[in-house]
Protein backbone atom coordinates (compact mmCIF):
# COMPACT_ATOMS: atom_id res chain seq x y z
CA UNK A 1 0.00 0.00 0.00
CA UNK A 2 1.69 3.19 -1.20
CA UNK A 3 -0.86 5.65 0.15
CA UNK A 4 -2.72 6.12 3.40
CA UNK A 5 -6.40 5.47 4.04
CA UNK A 6 -8.69 7.56 6.23
CA UNK A 7 -11.75 5.59 7.33
CA UNK A 8 -13.44 8.52 9.06
CA UNK A 9 -13.62 10.37 12.36
CA UNK A 10 -12.81 7.70 14.92
CA UNK A 11 -13.56 9.82 17.97
CA UNK A 12 -13.66 13.25 19.56
CA UNK A 13 -11.53 13.61 22.68
CA UNK A 14 -13.37 15.34 25.53
CA UNK A 15 -11.59 16.43 28.69
CA UNK A 16 -13.88 16.21 31.73
CA UNK A 17 -13.58 16.59 35.49
CA UNK A 18 -15.13 13.17 36.19
CA UNK A 19 -14.84 10.42 33.58
CA UNK A 20 -17.68 8.31 34.96
CA UNK A 21 -20.06 11.26 35.21
CA UNK A 22 -19.13 12.10 31.62
CA UNK A 23 -19.78 8.58 30.36
CA UNK A 24 -23.12 8.46 32.20
CA UNK A 25 -24.29 11.77 30.70
CA UNK A 26 -23.26 10.96 27.13
CA UNK A 27 -24.75 7.48 27.49
CA UNK A 28 -28.13 8.69 28.77
CA UNK A 29 -28.50 11.74 26.52
CA UNK A 30 -26.63 10.92 23.28
CA UNK A 31 -26.76 7.12 23.32
CA UNK A 32 -22.97 6.71 23.55
CA UNK A 33 -23.49 3.46 25.41
CA UNK A 34 -20.94 0.96 24.09
CA UNK A 35 -17.56 1.23 25.84
CA UNK A 36 -14.71 0.01 23.61
CA UNK A 37 -12.10 0.41 26.31
CA UNK A 38 -11.68 1.83 29.80
CA UNK A 39 -8.28 2.36 31.30
CA UNK A 40 -6.55 4.20 34.13
CA UNK A 41 -2.85 4.71 33.38
CA UNK A 42 -0.09 7.26 32.87
CA UNK A 43 -0.16 9.52 29.81
CA UNK A 44 3.56 9.54 29.11
CA UNK A 45 3.72 10.31 25.39
CA UNK A 46 1.96 13.69 25.12
CA UNK A 47 4.80 15.62 26.73
CA UNK A 48 4.82 18.47 24.16
CA UNK A 49 1.30 19.33 25.36
CA UNK A 50 1.54 18.44 29.07
CA UNK A 51 4.38 20.79 30.13
CA UNK A 52 6.92 18.03 29.56
CA UNK A 53 5.55 15.91 32.40
CA UNK A 54 3.66 12.58 32.34
CA UNK A 55 0.29 12.60 34.06
CA UNK A 56 -2.10 10.00 35.38
CA UNK A 57 -5.43 9.79 33.59
CA UNK A 58 -8.58 7.72 33.26
CA UNK A 59 -10.23 7.34 29.86
CA UNK A 60 -13.29 5.64 28.37
CA UNK A 61 -13.90 5.33 24.63
CA UNK A 62 -17.62 4.96 23.92
CA UNK A 63 -19.49 4.59 20.64
CA UNK A 64 -23.10 4.60 19.39
CA UNK A 65 -24.22 1.66 17.28
CA UNK A 66 -26.28 3.96 15.06
CA UNK A 67 -23.02 5.16 13.53
CA UNK A 68 -20.59 8.04 13.59
CA UNK A 69 -17.44 8.22 15.64
CA UNK A 70 -16.96 7.80 19.38
CA UNK A 71 -16.21 9.96 22.39
CA UNK A 72 -12.90 9.48 24.16
CA UNK A 73 -13.91 10.72 27.59
CA UNK A 74 -10.69 11.71 29.33
CA UNK A 75 -9.93 12.80 32.90
CA UNK A 76 -6.70 13.84 34.59
CA UNK A 77 -6.27 12.07 37.93
CA UNK A 78 -2.86 13.48 38.86
CA UNK A 79 -3.97 17.12 38.61
CA UNK A 80 -7.17 19.13 38.57
CA UNK A 81 -8.21 19.64 34.93
CA UNK A 82 -8.50 23.32 34.13
CA UNK A 83 -11.35 25.14 32.36
CA UNK A 84 -10.62 27.94 29.90
CA UNK A 85 -9.99 31.29 31.57
CA UNK A 86 -12.77 32.77 29.42
CA UNK A 87 -15.97 31.53 27.82
CA UNK A 88 -15.03 30.37 24.31
CA UNK A 89 -16.81 32.37 21.62
CA UNK A 90 -17.75 31.54 18.06
CA UNK A 91 -14.59 32.32 16.09
CA UNK A 92 -12.15 31.46 18.87
CA UNK A 93 -9.35 29.24 17.64
CA UNK A 94 -9.51 25.48 17.88
CA UNK A 95 -12.13 22.77 18.31
CA UNK A 96 -15.23 24.74 19.25
CA UNK A 97 -18.38 22.64 18.77
CA UNK A 98 -18.79 18.93 17.95
CA UNK A 99 -21.35 17.80 15.38
CA UNK A 100 -23.50 14.77 16.20
CA UNK A 101 -26.18 13.41 13.91
CA UNK A 102 -29.85 12.66 14.43
CA UNK A 103 -32.43 10.84 12.34
CA UNK A 104 -35.30 12.87 13.84
CA UNK A 105 -34.44 16.48 14.61
CA UNK A 106 -37.75 17.27 16.32
CA UNK A 107 -37.72 14.13 18.48
CA UNK A 108 -34.12 14.79 19.53
CA UNK A 109 -34.92 18.40 20.41
CA UNK A 110 -37.91 17.43 22.53
CA UNK A 111 -36.10 14.51 24.18
CA UNK A 112 -33.08 16.61 25.22
CA UNK A 113 -35.34 19.42 26.36
CA UNK A 114 -37.32 16.95 28.49
CA UNK A 115 -34.06 15.80 30.06
CA UNK A 116 -33.39 19.42 31.07
CA UNK A 117 -30.33 19.65 28.86
CA UNK A 118 -29.25 23.25 28.29
CA UNK A 119 -30.73 24.17 24.90
CA UNK A 120 -29.23 27.04 22.92
CA UNK A 121 -32.05 28.52 20.86
CA UNK A 122 -34.44 26.60 18.63
CA UNK A 123 -34.17 24.39 15.55
CA UNK A 124 -32.84 26.34 12.56
CA UNK A 125 -31.55 25.65 9.06
CA UNK A 126 -27.90 26.17 8.06
CA UNK A 127 -26.81 26.85 4.47
CA UNK A 128 -26.52 23.12 3.73
CA UNK A 129 -30.27 22.71 4.26
CA UNK A 130 -30.01 20.11 7.03
CA UNK A 131 -31.80 21.36 10.15
CA UNK A 132 -29.85 21.66 13.37
CA UNK A 133 -29.88 22.94 16.93
CA UNK A 134 -27.28 23.47 19.64
CA UNK A 135 -26.96 22.19 23.20
CA UNK A 136 -24.42 22.57 25.98
CA UNK A 137 -23.48 19.63 28.18
CA UNK A 138 -23.02 19.99 31.98
CA UNK A 139 -19.27 20.32 31.43
CA UNK A 140 -19.52 23.42 29.20
CA UNK A 141 -19.03 21.68 25.82
CA UNK A 142 -21.12 22.67 22.81
CA UNK A 143 -22.76 20.20 20.43
CA UNK A 144 -24.53 20.77 17.14
CA UNK A 145 -27.26 18.17 16.64
CA UNK A 146 -27.82 17.96 12.89
CA UNK A 147 -30.09 15.97 10.57
CA UNK A 148 -28.61 13.01 8.73
CA UNK A 149 -29.93 10.06 6.76
CA UNK A 150 -26.93 7.71 6.90
CA UNK A 151 -27.19 5.10 9.66
CA UNK A 152 -25.36 1.93 10.56
CA UNK A 153 -27.29 0.00 13.21
CA UNK A 154 -29.76 0.36 16.05
CA UNK A 155 -29.26 2.57 19.07
CA UNK A 156 -31.35 3.59 22.05
CA UNK A 157 -31.58 7.30 21.12
CA UNK A 158 -32.35 9.22 17.91
CA UNK A 159 -28.84 10.63 17.92
CA UNK A 160 -25.75 8.90 16.58
CA UNK A 161 -22.10 9.62 17.20
CA UNK A 162 -19.96 12.59 16.19
CA UNK A 163 -19.72 13.40 12.48
CA UNK A 164 -17.63 16.55 12.50
CA UNK A 165 -16.50 19.71 14.22
CA UNK A 166 -16.88 23.48 14.05
CA UNK A 167 -13.36 24.90 14.18
CA UNK A 168 -12.19 28.48 14.64
CA UNK A 169 -9.42 29.56 12.26
CA UNK A 170 -7.47 32.70 11.37
CA UNK A 171 -7.29 32.20 7.61
CA UNK A 172 -10.17 30.41 5.91
CA UNK A 173 -8.40 29.65 2.64
CA UNK A 174 -5.33 28.24 4.35
CA UNK A 175 -7.45 25.99 6.55
CA UNK A 176 -9.60 24.81 3.62
CA UNK A 177 -6.40 23.70 1.90
CA UNK A 178 -5.14 21.90 5.02
CA UNK A 179 -8.33 19.92 5.61
CA UNK A 180 -8.63 19.08 1.91
CA UNK A 181 -5.02 18.09 1.23
CA UNK A 182 -4.31 15.98 4.31
CA UNK A 183 -7.74 14.83 5.51
CA UNK A 184 -9.62 14.58 2.23
CA UNK A 185 -12.28 17.24 2.88
CA UNK A 186 -12.14 18.38 -0.72
CA UNK A 187 -15.82 19.16 -1.33
CA UNK A 188 -17.08 22.61 -0.32
CA UNK A 189 -20.77 22.36 0.55
CA UNK A 190 -20.96 26.04 1.44
CA UNK A 191 -18.62 29.02 1.46
CA UNK A 192 -19.69 32.44 2.68
CA UNK A 193 -17.83 35.71 2.81
CA UNK A 194 -17.88 38.11 5.73
CA UNK A 195 -21.36 37.94 7.22
CA UNK A 196 -23.41 37.16 10.32
CA UNK A 197 -25.35 33.89 10.18
CA UNK A 198 -28.77 33.60 11.76
CA UNK A 199 -28.48 29.82 12.25
CA UNK A 200 -25.44 30.36 14.50
CA UNK A 201 -26.93 33.23 16.50
CA UNK A 202 -27.75 31.06 19.55
CA UNK A 203 -24.06 30.33 20.15
CA UNK A 204 -21.90 32.57 22.36
CA UNK A 205 -20.84 35.47 20.11
CA UNK A 206 -23.07 33.86 17.48
CA UNK A 207 -23.71 37.16 15.72
CA UNK A 208 -20.03 37.62 14.89
CA UNK A 209 -19.28 38.66 11.33
CA UNK A 210 -17.29 35.80 9.85
CA UNK A 211 -16.14 33.92 6.81
CA UNK A 212 -17.56 30.41 6.88
CA UNK A 213 -16.99 27.16 5.02
CA UNK A 214 -18.63 23.75 5.40
CA UNK A 215 -16.59 20.88 3.95
CA UNK A 216 -17.05 17.18 3.34
CA UNK A 217 -15.20 14.47 1.41
CA UNK A 218 -16.15 13.76 -2.19
CA UNK A 219 -14.83 10.19 -2.01
CA UNK A 220 -16.57 7.58 0.08
CA UNK A 221 -14.38 6.51 2.98
CA UNK A 222 -12.95 2.99 2.95
CA UNK A 223 -11.19 0.85 5.52
CA UNK A 224 -12.08 -1.37 8.46
CA UNK A 225 -14.50 0.94 10.27
CA UNK A 226 -15.75 3.02 7.34
CA UNK A 227 -19.30 1.59 7.47
CA UNK A 228 -19.66 2.52 11.12
CA UNK A 229 -17.94 5.92 11.00
CA UNK A 230 -19.71 7.14 7.86
CA UNK A 231 -19.62 10.58 6.24
CA UNK A 232 -18.28 13.56 8.16
CA UNK A 233 -18.01 17.33 7.96
CA UNK A 234 -15.63 20.12 8.91
CA UNK A 235 -17.00 23.64 9.43
CA UNK A 236 -14.52 26.51 9.53
CA UNK A 237 -15.20 29.93 11.05
CA UNK A 238 -12.91 32.94 10.52
CA UNK A 239 -14.11 35.84 12.67
CA UNK A 240 -13.73 39.26 11.06
CA UNK A 241 -14.96 41.83 13.61
CA UNK A 242 -13.66 39.99 16.65
CA UNK A 243 -10.13 39.19 17.81
CA UNK A 244 -10.13 35.44 18.51
CA UNK A 245 -8.29 33.71 21.33
CA UNK A 246 -6.97 30.16 21.42
CA UNK A 247 -9.48 28.01 23.30
CA UNK A 248 -6.62 26.05 24.90
CA UNK A 249 -4.30 28.98 25.56
CA UNK A 250 -2.25 28.51 28.75
CA UNK A 251 -3.78 25.07 29.34
CA UNK A 252 -2.71 21.46 28.85
CA UNK A 253 -4.01 18.87 26.43
CA UNK A 254 -6.48 16.86 28.52
CA UNK A 255 -7.89 19.87 30.31
CA UNK A 256 -11.61 20.57 30.04
CA UNK A 257 -13.05 20.76 26.53
CA UNK A 258 -12.46 19.18 23.14
CA UNK A 259 -8.85 17.99 23.30
CA UNK A 260 -8.49 16.45 19.82
CA UNK A 261 -10.26 15.32 16.68
CA UNK A 262 -9.17 11.76 15.87
CA UNK A 263 -9.17 9.95 12.51
CA UNK A 264 -8.96 6.21 11.94
CA UNK A 265 -6.22 5.55 9.37
CA UNK A 266 -4.15 2.88 7.64
CA UNK A 267 -0.47 3.22 6.60
CA UNK A 268 1.04 5.59 9.14
CA UNK A 269 4.34 5.76 7.22
CA UNK A 270 2.67 7.17 4.11
CA UNK A 271 0.65 9.61 6.20
CA UNK A 272 3.81 10.78 7.95
CA UNK A 273 5.46 11.52 4.62
CA UNK A 274 2.39 13.45 3.43
CA UNK A 275 2.18 15.52 6.61
CA UNK A 276 5.86 16.39 6.49
CA UNK A 277 5.64 17.42 2.84
CA UNK A 278 2.64 19.63 3.67
CA UNK A 279 4.53 21.37 6.49
CA UNK A 280 2.60 19.69 9.33
CA UNK A 281 4.95 17.03 10.75
CA UNK A 282 3.96 14.72 13.57
CA UNK A 283 4.36 16.49 16.91
CA UNK A 284 3.72 13.28 18.88
CA UNK A 285 4.37 9.71 17.76
CA UNK A 286 3.21 7.02 20.16
CA UNK A 287 4.97 4.18 18.37
CA UNK A 288 3.51 1.13 16.68
CA UNK A 289 2.83 -1.00 19.77
CA UNK A 290 0.84 1.34 22.00
CA UNK A 291 -1.88 -0.32 24.11
CA UNK A 292 -4.86 1.40 25.71
CA UNK A 293 -7.00 -0.89 27.80
CA UNK A 294 -8.29 -3.72 25.63
CA UNK A 295 -7.34 -1.93 22.39
CA UNK A 296 -3.97 -1.47 20.71
CA UNK A 297 -2.58 0.58 17.86
CA UNK A 298 -0.28 3.36 16.67
CA UNK A 299 -1.24 6.97 17.38
CA UNK A 300 0.25 10.26 16.21
CA UNK A 301 -0.67 13.96 16.32
CA UNK A 302 -0.34 16.96 14.06
CA UNK A 303 -1.56 20.54 14.44
CA UNK A 304 -3.84 22.34 12.03
CA UNK A 305 -2.64 25.81 10.87
CA UNK A 306 -3.94 27.37 14.11
CA UNK A 307 -2.78 24.68 16.51
CA UNK A 308 -5.91 22.52 16.85
CA UNK A 309 -4.81 18.96 17.59
CA UNK A 310 -5.57 16.28 15.01
CA UNK A 311 -4.95 12.70 16.13
CA UNK A 312 -4.43 9.70 13.86
CA UNK A 313 -4.89 6.14 15.08
CA UNK A 314 -3.93 3.03 13.13
CA UNK A 315 -5.86 0.39 15.05
CA UNK A 316 -4.17 -2.98 15.51
CA UNK A 317 -6.54 -4.75 17.89
CA UNK A 318 -10.02 -4.15 19.28
CA UNK A 319 -12.33 -6.16 21.55
CA UNK A 320 -15.47 -7.37 19.78
CA UNK A 321 -17.01 -9.44 22.60
CA UNK A 322 -15.04 -8.86 25.79
CA UNK A 323 -16.92 -11.37 27.92
CA UNK A 324 -15.97 -14.19 25.53
CA UNK A 325 -12.42 -12.98 24.94
CA UNK A 326 -13.02 -12.21 21.24
CA UNK A 327 -10.43 -9.69 20.05
CA UNK A 328 -9.92 -8.79 16.41
CA UNK A 329 -6.38 -8.42 15.01
CA UNK A 330 -6.74 -5.92 12.17
CA UNK A 331 -3.19 -6.47 10.92
CA UNK A 332 -4.36 -9.67 9.26
CA UNK A 333 -7.01 -7.93 7.13
CA UNK A 334 -6.83 -6.02 3.83
CA UNK A 335 -6.54 -2.35 4.89
CA UNK A 336 -9.05 -0.97 2.38
CA UNK A 337 -11.70 -3.59 3.14
CA UNK A 338 -14.57 -2.71 5.50
CA UNK A 339 -15.24 -5.11 8.34
CA UNK A 340 -18.41 -7.19 7.90
CA UNK A 341 -21.52 -5.46 9.21
CA UNK A 342 -22.40 -8.41 11.45
CA UNK A 343 -19.00 -8.23 13.12
CA UNK A 344 -19.27 -4.53 13.89
CA UNK A 345 -22.83 -4.96 15.13
CA UNK A 346 -21.54 -7.57 17.58
CA UNK A 347 -20.01 -4.63 19.48
CA UNK A 348 -23.56 -3.92 20.68
CA UNK A 349 -23.20 -6.93 23.01
CA UNK A 350 -20.91 -4.72 25.08
CA UNK A 351 -23.65 -2.08 25.57
CA UNK A 352 -23.74 -0.66 29.08
CA UNK A 353 -26.87 0.92 30.54
CA UNK A 354 -26.36 3.44 33.33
Amino acid sequence: MSNYIISGIQQVGIGVANVHAGFKWYNQNFGMDIPIFEEAAMAELMLPYTDGKPHARHAILAINMKGGGGFEIWQYTSRVPQPPAFQPQLGDLGLYCAKIKTENINASFQFLKSKQVKMLGEISTPPTGKKHFFVEDPFGNLFEVIEDNVWFGKGLKETGGPVGMIIGVTNLERSIKFYADILGYDQILYKGEENAYSDLAALPNGNVSAKRAILTHSKERVGSFSKLLGKSYIELIEAKNYTPRKIFENRLWGDLGFIHLCFDIKNMAALKAKCEAAGHPFTVDGGSSFEMGEAAGHFTYIEDPDGALIEFVETKKIPIMKKFGWYLDLRKRAPEKALPTWMLKALALNRKKV
